[in-house]
């Protein structure tokens, strides 16, 4: 379909997180971080959903959950997307958004990994020229 954007992957979300400096893949499951004072920090990760009552949830690989500065900035992508941006009650007072991958392009997936990588990465890597 001519001037259709393509709409962001899981392989998308790999190779711009792996991209940032010091980022780390979790073993487990689809989630991003960098080592910062002794410890692996999490800027990004598939959502967890309960999909039914009284069970455990289950990662879903279709919604990324992404870090933010603050509550502020927070409610900025949610009022400016709410196609692509969501909460859910879960998140209340937690400095993140949830990220529909089908509805985000490249570039906003791009910049707003970018922009979680730098809430917990360290000075030393805050340096590094990016992207």
């Amino acid at each position: 379909m001519l001037g259709k954007k393509k709409m962001a992957t899981n392989a998308d979300v790999r190779k711009i997180a792996l991209a940032l400096p010091g980022t780390c893949e979790s073993e487990i499951w689809f989630a991003f971080s960098v080592p910062s004072k002794g410890k692996q920090r999490g800027y990004a990760w598939a959502w967890k959903e309960r999909i039914e009552l009284n069970k455990p949830k289950v990662p879903n690989l279709g919604v990324l959950v992404v870090r933010v500065t603050g509550e502020d900035e927070k409610q900025m992508l949610l009022a400016s997307s709410p196609d692509v941006y969501f909460t859910e009650d879960h998140y209340n007072n937690y400095p993140a958004v949830l990220v529909r991958l089908a509805n985000i392009e490249h570039d906003e997936l791009a910049e707003i990994l970018e922009d979680a990588w730098k809430t917990v990465a360290p000075s030393s890597l805050l340096t590094t020229k990016v992207f």
